[in-house]
């Protein structure tokens, strides 16, 4: 097969990222800004053998995306802020039971409504502890449509892998911004698919880990394995027994399954940095103008670099700390009241000074503005 050139709005590429990546299954709920992404899976899906459901609601549509899961197929679901606070309980459902799938969340400016049709990156903190109790979580962030395409593929590849749902955070920019894509061709693609059990049905335990990377096999529900499914703390049949040594147990190979693939699944892209005195940091839609805004500096001699956050949970604190030994000071800029620049803080342990640059009010932030920052910090 060959590639395709095509102009994609942002949630459109999510869909053509999902079809590439095996998905068949979608259940959502309509909510701005993330609607294309429902409409183009109602009309693509059918198409490919593959099944459409609009929900009564959020929490109906998390709870049906871990079933379609459950029952073998790539599923995925999207929303945007109050959508995504909705999905919380379920998706940590999907977390203890270890079903992989996709939540888009084409994140816009809130608390509450907020402003339905404005960019935000408010919701970064809620993809790392938005549902209760301790949990992984896996977070990317992409900055262009074409990245968005790469990403959706990721996401799906790195779910599959670490059986585990993973969260694709848009924001309304590159939600709803056009731009020429080429769709690489499906044999050119690195797809990765959920381990299954050998066939041995005796004996079967649907929890129990045999390799090193702390992650049990997956039956598709129907083909005659006894598999049992709680969102109780559970011992490797499956089935609680209301003791705090299952507890301990599950929790620490939850988190070290995902620690076990961290460097293949921590994506950064490093620019410049050969002799920068100052670095900008930024994720989403914000790294395009970051991107911008350094090649404008360093165009005026100042020797400053750049580093784009694509995987930003888990934190890549490796990276981070590398950063902050190099340069003297670290812009970070991002639209919110300042969440992430907090993790970047306290990874910098103080090796480099972290300057804060926020707009939360529906607003991009310009290349302009970020220049006049380096400017006045150089």
């Amino acid at each position: 097969m060959k590639t395709e050139k095509v102009l994609l709005q942002g949630n459109e590429a999510v869909v053509e990222g999902a079809l590439l990546a095996g998905v068949r299954f979608f259940a959502g709920y309509p909510i701005t800004p993330s609607s294309e992404i429902a409409e183009g899976f109602s009309r693509r899906l059918p198409l490919v053998g593959g099944k459409f459901i609009q929900m009564e609601d959020e929490l109906g549509a998390m709870a049906a995306t871990i079933g379609g899961s459950l029952a073998g197929l790539k599923s995925i679901t999207a929303t945007s802020g109050p959508g995504f606070s909705l999905k919380q309980e379920n998706l940590g459902f999907g977390i203890m039971i270890e079903a992989p799938c996709v939540v888009v969340n084409v994140s816009r400016t809130g608390p509450s409504t907020g402003l339905p049709t404005s960019p935000s990156q408010g919701d970064i903190m809620q993809t790392r502890w938005g549902t209760h109790g301790d949990h992984p979580a896996v977070v990317l962030a992409p900055s262009t449509v074409s990245n968005t395409v790469d990403l959706t593929i990721k996401a799906f590849n790195f779910s599959e892998m670490l059986r585990t749902p993973v969260i694709l955070m848009l924001d309304e920019v590159v939600g709803h911004m056009r731009e020429n894509v080429l769709l690489p061709a499906a044999d050119a693609i690195e797809i990765i698919d959920r381990k299954r059990p050998d066939g041995n049905k005796a004996n079967f335990k649907p929890y129990e880990v045999k390799g090193h990377d702390h992650v049990p096999p997956m039956p598709d529900y129907g083909q005659g394995y006894h598999y049992h499914t709680t969102g109780l703390y559970h011992d490797e049949t499956g089935f609680p027994r209301g003791k705090s040594e299952d507890a301990e147990k599950l929790m620490l190979r939850l988190m070290h399954k995902v620690d076990y693939y961290r460097d293949e699944i921590t994506l950064v892209e490093k620019k410049y940095l050969s002799d920068a005195k100052i670095a900008v940091l930024a994720y989403g839609s914000v790294a395009r103008s970051a991107e911008s805004a350094v090649e404008m500096a360093r165009n005026n001699g100042i020797k400053v670099g750049f580093m784009q956050i694509k995987t930003v949970w888990p934190f890549p604190e490796k990276e981070v700390a590398e950063l902050a030994q190099k340069v003297d000071k670290i812009i970070v800029p991002e639209l919110n009241y300042g969440q992430y620049v907090r993790e970047v803080t306290r990874a910098a342990g103080g090796m480099a000074e972290v300057i804060p640059l926020n707009r939360f009010a529906g607003q991009l932030i310009s290349p302009a503005t970020i220049k006049e920052m380096i400017e006045e910090e150089d």
